[in-house]
C-alpha cells in the first residue's frame, strides 16, 4: 500500500524498489492490482492454477456420484470396482481408473461402509458345500517368490475344506508337467476328492486360442473321476479358504523360514504342512486339528495307485464334466474361456453355472441348479 501511494506521489519506480527493497515486477504486479474503490484489494489471492488439464471432467465426478449412490441404495456392492463395471455398461467416456474413481468418493466423503449385515440380492451363489472329508479341495499358486539367491519358485497350496487339512508342493516352474506333478503329489498326502475349485490360471485351463482343448488340470481331474471348478473371474474370494490359507503361508512360513535352495524348500514346506495338520486348531472344528477331524469321519479315502504322476500330454478323455461359474453382466455374454455365448435375458446379473459334459459334447447351462440352456460343444 505503501508503494502504490509512493507511486502515485510521483516518486520513481527504481526509488520505491531501492528502499523496500522489491522488485519492479512485485510493484508492477501491485499497481496493476490497485484499485480505489476496492478496499479488499490489498489482500493476497490464491496461487493456485486456474486450469488443470488432468482433472476429472465435471460430468464424470458427477457420474460416479450417482452411480455409487444408485448402487448403495439398491443394497448392492457399491465399491470402485462395481462402480466402474456399472460404468462400463452404460459406455461411459473416459472410462475413469479404480484410483480416480476412489478419490472421487473420498473428496466428496462417499466412503462410508453399509450398516448392519450385508443382506445378497439375487439368486445365491452356487457355493459348493463341503459335506464330507475330500468333498471339496480349493488350490491355488503363491508365487513367484525367491529363495536367497537367483532361485526363483511357486508353491501350489491345497486346502480340504471339510478337515482343514492343506497340502503345500513348492514347484520351480509352472508349466503343465509341473502342474499334474503337484496336485498328484498333494492327492497322494491328502486323498483325491469329488470336486477341485481353481482360478482361471492359463496353466489349468490350457489357452483361450484354444478353448476346446482342455488343458492338462482338465484332462488329470476328468480321467480320474474329479469335477473340476472354476470360479468367476476377477472374484478371487470365491477361493476363500484357500486364499485365508495362503496369508497364513506367508507370515507362518514364508516370512520366517529361511531356505537357501530347494531341498531346503522342499523339506521346510513338508514339515510346515505337517505342523498344521497336525496342531493347527479351527473354530470351524470345535477346537480340533485337521487330523482329528479327519480321525471322526472315518471314511475311506482314495489315493492315486500309481506312485509316478501321468506324463503330458494326457489322453483325451472320453466321458466325465467338469464346471465354469460365471456373473452374467447386462450384455448377457457368458464368457467360456474367452469364447462368447449369448444367453437369454434371465440370466442377467446372475450366477450361472456353466457345465461341459464330455460325453455328450454340450455346454449346458444352470440357473440355482434348473437348466436353461444348452450349446454344443466340440472338444479336442
Amino acid at each position: 500500500m505503501l508503494a502504490v501511494q509512493r507511486f502515485l506521489a510521483g516518486e520513481k519506480v527504481a526509488d520505491i524498489c531501492l528502499s523496500l527493497k522489491r522488485s519492479r515486477t512485485w510493484l508492477y504486479k501491485w499497481l496493476a492490482r490497485y484499485c480505489s474503490d476496492d478496499p479488499n484489494w490489498i489482500e493476497e489471492k490464491s496461487r493456485r492454477p486456474q486450469t488443470n488439464p488432468t482433472h476429472t471432467p465435471f460430468e464424470i465426478e458427477q457420474i460416479v456420484k450417482s452411480v455409487r449412490l444408485d448402487l448403495y441404495n439398491h443394497g448392492r456392492f457399491c465399491g470402485a470396482q462395481a462402480i466402474r463395471w456399472e460404468l462400463e455398461e452404460q459406455g461411459i467416456s473416459p472410462l475413469p481408473s479404480l484410483r480416480t474413481i476412489n478419490r472421487i468418493l473420498s473428496r466428496h466423503e462417499l466412503t462410508h461402509r453399509r450398516t448392519g449385515r450385508y443382506e445378497p440380492k439375487g439368486r445365491k451363489y452356487p457355493a459348493l458345500e463341503a459335506t464330507t472329508v475330500n468333498s471339496v479341495h480349493q488350490s491355488d499358486f503363491v508365487g513367484p517368490r525367491y529363495l536367497r539367491g537367483p532361485t526363483r519358485f511357486y508353491s501350489l497350496n491345497t486346502v480340504d475344506l471339510a478337515t482343514g487339512r492343506c497340502g503345500i508342493e513348492p514347484l520351480i516352474e509352472r508349466n503343465a508337467q509341473h502342474t499334474i506333478d503337484a496336485f498328484w503329489a498333494i492327492w497322494r498326502r491328502l486323498g483325491m476328492p469329488k470336486h477341485q475349485q481353481v482360478d482361471n490360471e492359463m496353466v489349468f485351463y490350457g489357452s483361450p486360442t484354444h478353448p476346446h482343448g482342455m488343458g492338462c488340470l482338465i484332462r488329470l481331474c476328468l480321467l480320474y473321476n474329479i469335477e473340476l471348478w472354476f470360479i468367476p473371474k476377477g472374484e478371487p474370494w470365491r477361493n476363500g479358504v484357500v486364499e485365508k490359507f495362503n496369508d497364513h503361508y506367508q507370515q507362518k512360513f514364508l516370512g520366517r523360514v529361511k531356505m537357501a535352495d530347494e531341498t531346503a524348500l522342499r523339506e521346510q514346506s513338508r514339515f510346515f504342512e505337517q505342523e498344521h495338520n497336525r496342531r493347527y486348531r479351527y473354530s470351524k472344528l470345535h477346537g480340533r486339528t485337521p487330523l482329528e477331524a479327519l480321525a471322526l469321519t472315518k471314511k475311506p479315502l482314495r489315493f492315486p495307485t500309481e506312485e509316478q504322476a501321468p506324463r503330458h500330454p494326457l489322453q483325451k478323455p472320453e466321458h466325465g464334466k467338469y464346471h465354469l461359474v460365471r456373473f452374467v453382466r447386462s450384455d448377457c455374454l457368458l464368457d467360456v474361456f474367452g469364447e462368447k455365448f449369448h444367453l437369454s435375458p434371465e440370466a442377467i446379473y446372475e450366477y450361472v453355472v456353466a457345465t461341459i459334459d464330455v460325453k455328450e459334447q454340450k455346454l449346458k447351462l444352470y440357473l440355482d441348479r434348473q437348466q436353461f440352456d444348452e450349446f454344443d460343444y466340440k472338444l479336442f
